[in-house]
Order: C-alpha cells, then sequence, then structure tokens
C-alpha cells in the first residue's frame, strides 16, 4: 500500500517504534496535541491535511483514537484506517487482539510519556488567573484516587527524571501512583496491515 499516516503529535514516540518494529517509513503528517482540548479543531485541522496527501496515496493510516468525534463527519478521499478506541490511553493500553472502546478505569488518570499535571494547572492559571484556575484544576481531579503511569515499552518511565515527575503529580492531588502494563500492539497492527475489529476502515468517499 502507498500510506501515509495521521498521527497526534503526543504519540510520536511511539509510532517511531512502531515503525521501526513494523519496518516501514510511511511519511508522517503530524496533528498538534493541543487541538485535543477542543474535538471541532481537531477535525478541521485534519479535513485540511487531508486535502494535501500526494497523487497516488490510496491509504490513510490514524495513528490515533476517535478522540471526541474529531474524525466524525469527514469525507475521506482515501482508504482510511482507524483503530477503534475513544482515545490514545485506550490505543496503548490494548496488550491482546480482543476489541475494546474503552479501557480506562473511573477516577483513574493515565500518564505517559508526554502527560504531565502539573503544566495543566500552569496553564489554568495562566488562562484563567491564579484563584479561578485552581479551582478548576481542583475540580478536575476532585475524584481522581490513581495515577496510573502506562509503561509500553517505548519509554523509560522507570528512570528517575520520570518517576520523580509522577510522584510529584500524585502528590499534588493526593493519589496513589502504580505503574499498569501496556502496549504498542495497536500501531504495529495498524502500519502492518494487520485489521481486524480493532479497526474502522473506511473505504474511499466514505464518512464514519
Amino acid at each position: 500500500m502507498n500510506a501515509v499516516i495521521f498521527s497526534c503529535s503526543s504519540l510520536a514516540l511511539h509510532v517511531k517504534a512502531a515503525q521501526e518494529k513494523c519496518k516501514t517509513a510511511f511519511p508522517v503528517v503530524w496533528l498538534d496535541r493541543k487541538l485535543h482540548a477542543e474535538p471541532l479543531k481537531m477535525r478541521e485541522s485534519i479535513k485540511e491535511k487531508l486535502k494535501d496527501i500526494t497523487e497516488g496515496t490510496d491509504t490513510v493510516l490514524v495513528a490515533m483514537g476517535l478522540c471526541g468525534g474529531s474524525l466524525s463527519d469527514i469525507v475521506f478521499p482515501v482508504r482510511t484506517v482507524i483503530p477503534n478506541v475513544d482515545d490514545c490511553i485506550t490505543l496503548l493500553l490494548h496488550k491482546d487482539n480482543n476489541p475494546a472502546f474503552n479501557l480506562k478505569e473511573p477516577m483513574h488518570f493515565y500518564m505517559r510519556d508526554t502527560m504531565r499535571i502539573k503544566p495543566l494547572l500552569t496553564d489554568l492559571v495562566r488562562r484563567y488567573g491564579k484563584e479561578e484556575g485552581e479551582n478548576i484544576f481542583q475540580r478536575w481531579f476532585k475524584d481522581v484516587n490513581d495515577i496510573d503511569i502506562v509503561d509500553t515499552g517505548v519509554y523509560d518511565c522507570h528512570c528517575k527524571a520520570f518517576s520523580d515527575k509522577a510522584r510529584e503529580d500524585a502528590q499534588m492531588i493526593g493519589a496513589q501512583l502504580h505503574y499498569i502494563q501496556g502496549s504498542n500492539l495497536l500501531l504495529e497492527k495498524l502500519f502492518s496491515g494487520r485489521w481486524d475489529d480493532q479497526f474502522i476502515v473506511a473505504e474511499k468517499n466514505s464518512t464514519i
């Protein structure tokens, strides 16, 4: 297949690792991870980038989840293959071939190579001021009892630099810190063409 990858920039390390394992070298179109905060903006970005795919491309491989409707109501100009998961966390929690749309547990925050809690507070304070920003932050995390570090083997989540930051985040919200096993399986299946019930295959000129 003559494919191009559309990937959320938050999955850069995982996309690189999956391509290396699958011995593929598909070009990658990066989607700004900040757009996940507003799925309509992510959708518009995807629409614009689809207009620029080169002639001869027959397949778009989407290296992300459905993410709040970011891929809904888009007319795909070529065959497009998407992991059938709610977001990138569930994508990395899959360890076998059993379909599951959402593998996350309630009241858990999932941490991986590009996800931290402290920068969220910093951003909220910058946007809304100290008092309101801190109030929003407290509302977001008041029911979170556990922080789960997703170990996919792609990045070193056991190194001191990473674990120290994770402990700092856990202390900020009074949560317990755990390591849980994930994998890069879905991206490896996506890039190698092993599209089973864990994927949506949208044929040319169709929508989801």
